[in-house]
């Protein structure tokens, strides 16, 4: 396969990875997904999506965007993710569909926690992390309100390790694509 061909072979997926990739550069050193990526790839990708299929493409664009955001809101309205985290997943439901982005979602899941759970034992913080978790656990179970929950993390965020969920988010999902034969 010549090189020209290899770029041009499933090109909207090379370009959700090198967006991804970006993200996640800027995620580990700024701990923020900017808008000046998120909001182009979620506009690009519903515009490739209805170039490609016209508006059944539009609607799938749509609905993959909604499956993105779902899949990270919960998570944001309480406090434990940022807004650009939640738009970068909307981005790869524009381009790719919900159920691309559903699985995605599923391998970022698992690469955050190896990540999350690898940063603490790095730090030799695992039983101050685990009360926490425990703490957290018991307020989700006990207030339910979000907003309330959302104040209680803006007050703790100092005091915890963040991971740039960016990060997870490229990880998993490039490697998803590897794992489909999608690069």
């Amino acid at each position: 396969m010549e090189f020209t061909e290899f770029l041009l072979t499933n090109w909207h997926v090379k370009t959700v990875s090198i967006i991804l990739i970006v993200a996640a550069w800027i995620d580990g050193r700024e701990l923020r997904v900017p808008n000046w990526i998120t909001f182009p790839m979620i506009l690009a990708g519903l515009v490739y999506s209805t170039y490609n299929d016209g508006l059944t493409g539009l609607g799938a664009g749509l609905i993959g965007m909604c499956v993105g955001l779902l899949t990270l809101l919960p998570l944001y309205a309480v406090g434990g993710m940022g807004a650009g985290d939640v738009k970068l997943m909307a981005g790869i439901g524009a381009w790719l569909g919900w159920q691309i982005t559903l699985a995605a979602f599923c391998v970022s899941t698992v690469v955050g926690a190896v990540m999350a759970v690898l940063m603490v034992l790095r730090k030799g913080t695992l039983q101050h992390h685990y009360e926490n978790f425990l703490l957290i656990l018991s307020e989700w179970m006990v207030i339910r309100n979000p907003t309330e929950l959302s104040r209680i993390a803006a007050e703790r965020k100092p005091r915890m390790m963040l991971l740039p969920y960016g990060i997870p988010i490229c990880i998993g999902t490039i490697g998803y694509f590897v794992y489909e034969g999608m690069i």
